[in-house]
Order: C-alpha cells, then sequence, then structure tokens
C-alpha cells in the first residue's frame, strides 16, 4: 500500500477552486500565493462562469514554477480536438507545467448549459481521453463514423507530454482512470473508501493493453480552517450539505455505495444547505473534509496522506474573502507542513 507522496520522497500539497469562484482577481491572487507559498499545484474547474483556460493562461504569465491544471473540464462542452488544442496551448504559454484534468460532469452542465444529451457518462469520458490523448502524441483523430474525409492531427505539438488526469468516482469511471489516466481526482470521496479506489486503479491499469503504472491519487478535499472551530464546522457542513443536496445524484450515490447511506439520509431530510447538519451525517465531516484549526485540519491532512493520497489538493470555499483564503493558504502551506514534520 503506498503512502503519503511515495513517488516523490516529500509531502507535495495542491491547491483548487471550484467552479462557484468566479471573481477574476481572486483566482489570479490564489494561483501567484501559492506559488509563493510552496504549493505543488494550482488547479481552476471550469463550470457556468469563465472559460478556465483562458484564466490559466493569464496565471501561466504571472508564475514561474507552480503546476497548473483544469480541475476539471467536463467533456460535454468541448470536442476532443478543442480539449487538445487547449491543452497544447496551454502547455506552450507555461513552459511545460500544464496538466489536463478532465471529468463526466453532470446532468445540469452537459444538458443546462451545454443543450448535449446527458448519456452513458463513463463511456463518454473514455472516449473523448482516448481522442485527446492520440491527438496529443501527434496521431490523427479516429472518426466516430468513418467517412470520405480524411482525419486530421494537430498542426501544433506539445513540446513535452501533458499529463491527462481524470475526475471519477463510480468503479466503471475509476477504472477507466487506472487504464487511461496519469493521475486520478476523486473529489468529496469518503477517506475511508481511497484504499478501495487505489484497487479499482490497479485493476484498470493491469487491464490495460501494454500494462501501465498505477496512477497517482490526487484527491480534491473542501477545506474549512477557522481559528473559531464553531465557525469552521459550520463551513464543513456547508460543503457537505451543499454538494449532496444541490449538485446532483452523483455524490450522495457515491457516499451510500461506501456506507454511509444513513448520513446522506440525514442530510436530504434536513433540507439545504444552510440547514444545521444533522448529528447522524457529522460522520461525513472528517470523511470528506479538512476542517478545524489550522492544527487540526493539518492532522487532517494526514489522514489523507496514510490513506494513500500521492498530492492532494485543498479545494478553498468559494466566496470567502481574501483575508480569509490567504489565511487557509498561509496555515496549510507544505513549506509550514515541512517545518511541523522535521520538528
Amino acid at each position: 500500500m503506498r503512502t503519503r507522496s511515495t513517488l516523490t520522497g516529500r509531502r507535495e500539497l495542491g491547491v483548487g477552486l471550484t467552479p462557484m469562484e468566479t471573481r477574476r482577481d481572486v483566482v489570479l491572487h490564489v494561483a501567484s500565493r501559492a506559488e509563493e507559498l510552496g504549493y505543488s499545484s494550482f488547479s481552476l474547474a471550469e463550470g457556468w462562469g469563465h472559460d478556465a483556460g483562458v484564466l490559466l493562461a493569464e496565471i501561466a504569465t504571472r508564475t514561474s514554477r507552480i503546476t497548473l491544471g483544469t480541475g476539471v473540464l467536463n467533456v460535454w462542452g468541448r470536442s476532443p480536438a478543442t480539449i487538445a488544442m487547449l491543452a497544447t496551448s496551454l502547455a506552450e504559454v507555461s513552459g511545460g507545467r500544464f496538466v489536463l484534468g478532465l471529468g463526466a460532469g453532470s446532468p445540469q452542465l452537459a444538458e443546462g448549459l451545454h443543450d448535449v444529451p446527458f448519456r452513458a457518462p463513463a463511456q463518454r469520458l473514455g472516449e473523448v481521453t482516448r481522442q485527446v490523448q492520440r491527438l496529443l502524441r501527434g496521431e490523427r483523430l479516429v472518426p466516430a463514423t468513418p467517412g470520405p474525409v480524411r482525419p486530421l492531427r494537430l498542426a501544433v505539438r506539445p513540446s513535452s507530454d501533458v499529463p491527462v488526469h481524470l475526475a471519477a468516482l463510480g468503479p466503471v469511471a475509476v477504472r477507466l482512470t487506472g487504464e487511461l489516466a496519469d493521475a486520478w481526482l476523486p473529489f468529496l470521496m469518503p477517506v475511508s473508501g481511497l484504499k478501495q479506489g487505489i484497487g479499482l486503479l490497479e485493476d484498470g491499469a493491469a487491464r490495460a493493453p501494454t500494462g501501465r503504472p498505477t496512477p497517482q491519487v490526487r484527491p480534491a478535499i473542501p477545506v474549512a480552517v477557522s481559528a473559531d472551530r464553531s465557525r469552521a464546522r459550520e463551513l464543513a457542513s456547508w460543503w457537505v450539505a451543499f454538494y449532496v443536496t444541490s449538485m446532483g445524484p452523483l455524490y450522495a450515490r457515491t457516499l451510500r455505495n461506501h456506507g454511509f447511506g444513513e448520513a446522506v439520509d440525514a442530510v436530504l431530510a434536513a433540507g439545504p444547505a444552510g440547514s444545521p447538519l444533522p448529528q447522524a451525517a457529522h460522520v461525513l465531516l472528517d470523511e470528506l473534509t479538512v476542517w478545524g484549526d489550522a492544527a487540526e485540519a493539518r492532522e487532517g491532512l494526514d489522514r489523507w496522506y496514510g490513506a494513500g493520497a500521492d498530492l492532494p489538493a485543498v479545494v478553498l470555499p468559494p466566496g470567502a474573502e481574501v483575508e480569509e483564503l490567504d489565511a487557509v493558504l498561509d496555515a496549510l502551506s507544505p513549506l509550514r507542513l515541512e517545518d511541523s514534520d522535521a520538528g
């Protein structure tokens, strides 16, 4: 069983922002501050606001070290070709620091924003990923329906490989990640479920035609850090309630599959985010989030490293004041974590 950051020998940590963080100036600030504080990666999710690629290009010109990624792009809003062109361009602009994160998204994104039927999401994720990887390797597209038109290849190729990371929660999608991807990006996955997920990754890697290493494990973990413990609990409760009640059935289904059906039922019965989290659901705070004061939050991260995470990413709360975001980044800075380990 792998433990914390075994691929690099040190505890690496990333920073992520959700699609609900739509303040461009805040996105740019967080990315720059994350680099200053020693974080290894910065990822930006795309939903119904800014084009993530445009903001990441701007961030690339303001930073020099930190890895930049889409965390994640859904596979309904762009064709494989436009995804591959975006990845190629961002790899060039960033000097080879870009990683491509893809995910199956949700019915609301596919149908409610992009006007595309949400069908067989795991299959779609696999098809798009394979086509993108072909194009990034300099190969020609493989048409879904062969015809007289000659398939094209990209006129520009990345000067170095672009890692492809997949967000996945269901067993089929996690095995697919093991088969195709360089890293697994689960979000709102219970920490106790990482071991099972790593087993699925290993199964997927073993069934790849040529055999391949197991992808890195890079969970995206919502954080709620405050010197006021009641404030931290309130924010952690919001993360749980909002995603279980308001972001489609996937998260609730995943939690049920991991044995947290009673907690999910309690959250759904309590109503929308903002309602007090029922006692029966409090187990989800430690399973899904890193919360508490700075010391407690750092201990919470220890659980994720110990469960097999190679490079977790702390996901910052949308809409928070910049001062609060800076305090969280400082409290969980990898430089501080290294000092804690040394002590």
